[in-house]
């Protein structure tokens, strides 16, 4: 179970049972790892895709950015790994599907932050 002690004490106090934990923790892992895969099949069914990333050497608001992959791996509620473009990659550290077209990812180093993809500029705007 991955609630840490306090949240397990706090969900008790309010009517939950072991069994109750135990579900709701495994329906957030499978959770996570069907954001997972459809995140990657974003990615590798996109050749190119655009971003609401700050990038010093794009003057464009929404830049392009050519795919190579995603590669996510997840452990309990955690999502981590690696998104290649043609030049340069990325660390992943958390993603969501926002729309079926439409993602968000948590960029850890040099970018930290959250960034929008999309496979247009239009539906960033």
């Amino acid at each position: 179970m991955h609630f840490d002690q306090r949240t397990q004490r706090a969900l008790r106090a309010v009517g939950l049972e072991t069994a109750d934990l135990r579900e709701a923790s495994a329906a957030v892992v499978d959770a996570v790892a069907a954001d997972a895969e459809e995140l990657e099949f974003f990615f590798e069914t996109h050749d190119t895709v655009y971003s609401d990333m700050d990038m010093a050497h794009s003057s464009e608001t929404y830049p392009e950015h050519a795919v190579d992959y995603l590669d996510l791996m997840t452990h309990a509620d955690e999502m981590r790994g690696w998104l290649r473009f043609d030049s340069w990659g990325v660390y992943v550290e958390d993603g969501r599907v926002l729309e079926d077209d439409y993602v968000e990812l948590t960029l850890g180093p040099t970018i930290d932050g959250r960034v929008r993809f999309a496979p247009d500029r239009e539906t960033l705007r």
